[in-house]
């Protein structure tokens, strides 16, 4: 059968969609069922109402987060509509339980206002431990989150925004090791000045990268430009004599593809600095496909967003584990600290010898730190615990962290049993 064809099928049987939702006590007995729903649930109930910080040890709420879109942006897909999106929020909820033991639901709001959509989140907000936002498009993304992160007192995070920008800088940091270059000396190129594009700018330079360039469809995003700019774009312009992304490609030692197929070019690889590194990451179809890149420079370093190619740029790296560790010390937010955090334990822990784990997941034998592997596979269970723990650490010294844990190796242990 074609990939259509088993993709259907496989959201179709054995039942519909990929998520259902089991309970976690018994309900056998008469005695169950009085405990469970009238009388005795009453009584979590009043405790609740007196001291609301008890729906964490009483209901589900320390371990939920919910996935929340409205259709706008899905990846690859555009906007097809929040029904439409339905699949791929199902799926993320999967990612989650199946990567972090999160549980998590998906919630469609049919709705394009963004005071709808944020007034939405927040009435519903109190039954989560947290909100990962999901493909909602930008300009309105920025505002949504940045609002609800004022009206909510759980995590907040839209994955669009900030997931690409803590993998890539973790696979930046990895690949300048390999070349030998330092960040604060890099020219990086970014094509793409939508929600990834223009957050991983400030995320890279609160690293230490200086010299970014951003280009969208209109070309180099530079000071004074007169077309096609809004507050985002106005806070990644540099002043540069660049015009297009051909001659800020020019002697660049990165270019970023947050944009479409065929947008980086043979001349465009040819033309980069030494030692080149190139994330390819549209999809399901990258800007420059790795055999093509590889063919024009033998020196060249490539990632993109896909499988079945080397060093995959997933946000599955990020997203489970960073609310992993969120909800274990019951964050208040997600900071900036907490992010860079899971960047630094991501670069730390490709650096590691591979797992036989890991190793007989991709069948292959052999698998260490190279320009063939930046980054931690998705199938390497030590990202859980190394990223949360890393991020459990960060918010208790950002001050964000509710509960206290200061036994990390403890923690870990926990988070080992967790995926035993």
């Amino acid at each position: 059968m074609s990939l259509r064809e088993d993709a259907l099928r496989y959201h179709q049987d054995p039942v519909p969609g990929k998520i259902s939702i089991q309970p976690t006590k018994s309900m056998e007995s008469q005695m169950d069922l009085t405990l469970a729903y009238s009388p005795g649930v009453a009584e979590p109930c009043l405790e609740i109402e007196k001291n609301p910080d008890l729906a964490y040890k009483y209901t589900s709420k320390g371990n939920l987060v919910a996935v929340i879109t409205n259709g706008t942006a899905v990846l690859g897909l555009g906007s097809i509509g929040s029904l439409a999106s339905k699949p791929v929020m199902e799926g993320k909820s999967v990612l989650f339980k199946k990567y972090a033991a999160i549980d998590s639901i998906d919630i469609e709001i049919d709705s394009t206002n963004t005071e709808d959509i944020i007034r939405t989140v927040e009435l519903i907000g109190e039954t989560f431990g947290g909100i990962n936002l999901e493909d909602f498009k930008a300009p309105e993304c920025f505002e949504i989150e940045t609002e609800l992160k004022k009206r909510l007192g759980i995590p907040v995070f839209h994955d669009d925004q900030h997931g690409t920008a803590v993998i890539g800088l973790a696979a930046l940091i990895n690949a300048m090791d390999i070349a030998g270059k330092k960040l604060e000396d890099i020219r990086v190129v970014i094509n793409g000045a939508g929600a990834s594009g223009i957050t991983m700018v400030k995320f890279f330079r609160s690293y230490g990268v200086k010299n970014i360039i951003v280009c969208d469809t209109k070309g180099v995003i530079y000071e004074g430009r007169p077309e096609g700019m809004n507050e985002q774009k106005l806070s990644v312009a540099v002043k540069t004599d660049f015009r297009t992304l051909d001659e800020a490609a020019k002697g660049a030692d990165v270019l970023f593809g947050l944009s479409a197929e065929g947008a980086f070019t043979e001349s465009m690889v040819k033309s980069m600095a030494d030692n080149p590194v190139i994330f390819a990451l549209a999809n399901p179809n990258p800007e420059i496909r790795p055999e093509v890149a590889k063919a024009v420079r033998s020196d060249v370093t490539i990632a993109t967003g896909r499988s079945d190619y080397p060093n995959q740029v997933n946000n599955v790296l990020c997203f489970p584990y960073l609310f992993r560790g969120a909800l274990d010390c019951r964050a208040s937010s997600i900071t900036e600290g907490m992010k860079m955090a899971a960047s630094k334990a991501l670069a730390k822990l490709a650096k590691e010898p591979v797992t036989q784990e890991v190793l007989d997941a991709y069948g292959i034998k052999s698998l260490e730190f190279s320009k063939e592997y930046l980054i931690p596979k998705p199938t390497d269970s030590r990202v859980m615990i190394e990223v949360s723990a890393a991020v459990v650490e960060a918010a208790m010294a950002d001050g964000v962290a509710k509960i206290k844990i200061n036994d990390l190796d403890a923690y870990k242990a926990s988070l080992r049993k967790m995926i035993s």
